[in-house]
């Protein structure tokens, strides 16, 4: 073998030692998913998808260019102003993914005097748009309010940017976003929310949580969002001031680089918004779902649909994915390095279209317990 096949047949090696193999997984239409991030259970939802084949048919299998030269399409105008009448924020712009919408309002909103300020537990995206920033980047500890104002307090940048989830994507737990904005409102700093797990799933409506404090229309906070979760649909977004989208419009190399939001998704995103607009009480139902899988793992009730339970280590976390598989039901599993605090978790994800939970609870009841 060459060096280059050496050095991956190491690193091979060292996952399987650690219990770390991952695979490429199909999903088994014969098990109940708690794993998946169909939230509202949308995905099939016969509005979602006649409004995925009516944009396709009327724009093509694709945007067919970057949204700067042909590539903007009248169902992204729609789209975005469907997103904007959910939340109350401003303006918005959407995204091929909600990886590239991170990506964009973490690069494109910072500079070489800005310090980023970072959730320890933030999703990958973010980890990695404020290791792409020219930005300097501070770590926070999780949650941990108190630390984000000793950061900005002690900063020498003319500006800052606060990077949280709302709903954290492996706790499961809410950010404190009315402290975190009067926080950066009191230091100059601009507060970037990722609200890809509070969408549809947080508030009366599914307007997610930033949206319920009221917080969505000030100048100093953006939203980002993803497509693929309780929306059903695929891509993502950054909501805020209409200068901000400026910015995104201008700058950002996700956006300028990358061909357009394909018309299917984009008309699948429009159809899972009429349906929520039409039946919010799946927001209700969603976390209900959650509550009632919290308490069979013996675990707090999260903030949103997501929910985790720690293992004794990877071995263990596998085989209780086995265990639940054999019963009928898919369950997540996340290991070193998914898990922000390192340790190997089972993870579920509660879904409204969920109407008998029995079995389920039983069986997360006698995994978590072994």
């Amino acid at each position: 073998m060459t060096a280059f096949l050496d050095w991956l047949d190491a690193a091979a090696r060292m996952r399987t030692e650690r219990g770390l193999v991952r695979a490429t997984a199909v999903g088994d239409p014969g098990l109940l998913d708690l794993a998946g991030n169909d939230y509202l259970g949308l995905r099939h939802h016969p509005r979602v998808v006649a409004g995925a084949v009516e944009a396709a048919t009327a724009y093509g299998g694709g945007a067919g260019a970057s949204r700067l030269v042909t590539g903007t399409l009248p169902i992204h105008a729609e789209l975005e102003a469907g997103l904007v009448s959910l939340t109350g924020a401003p303006a918005g712009l959407v995204f091929s993914s909600g990886y590239a919408a991170n990506l964009a309002a973490v690069t494109a909103l910072t500079d070489a005097d800005t310090l980023v300020v970072s959730d320890a537990h933030v999703h990958a995206s973010l980890v990695d748009a404020s290791r792409l920033s020219r930005a300097q980047v501070a770590i926070a500890r999780h949650n941990d309010v108190g630390h984000v104002r000793e950061l900005l307090t002690a900063r020498r940048q003319p500006r800052a940017l606060v990077v949280v989830e709302s709903v954290y994507s492996v706790l499961g737990d809410a950010a404190p976003l009315g402290d975190l904005v009067e926080l950066c409102r009191a230091q100059g700093a601009v507060l970037v929310i990722d609200e890809a797990h509070a969408l549809g799933v947080v508030g009366d409506r599914g307007e997610g949580l930033a949206a319920g404090l009221g917080i969505t229309d000030h100048p100093d906070v953006v939203l980002t969002l993803t497509l693929s979760k309780s929306l059903g649909a695929q891509g993502g977004a950054v909501l805020g001031h209409p200068a901000v989208r400026d910015q995104l419009v201008n700058t950002a190399r996700s956006f300028i680089y990358d061909t357009g939001l394909a018309p299917a998704a984009a008309g699948a995103a429009l159809g899972a918004l009429a349906v929520l607009g039409e039946t919010p009480e799946l927001a209700k139902q969603v976390r209900d779902n959650a509550a009632r899988l919290a308490e069979a793992c013996a675990v707090e009730q999260p903030a949103g649909a997501v929910l985790s339970r720690v293992m004794p280590g990877p071995a263990e976390a596998l085989a209780a994915v086995d265990g639940a598989a054999r019963a009928g039901i898919r369950i997540g599993c996340f290991r070193p390095p998914s898990t922000p605090d390192g340790s190997s978790r089972i993870r579920l994800t509660a879904h409204a279209d969920h109407t008998d939970l029995d079995h389920a609870c039983a069986v997360l009841s006698e995994i978590t317990r072994a």
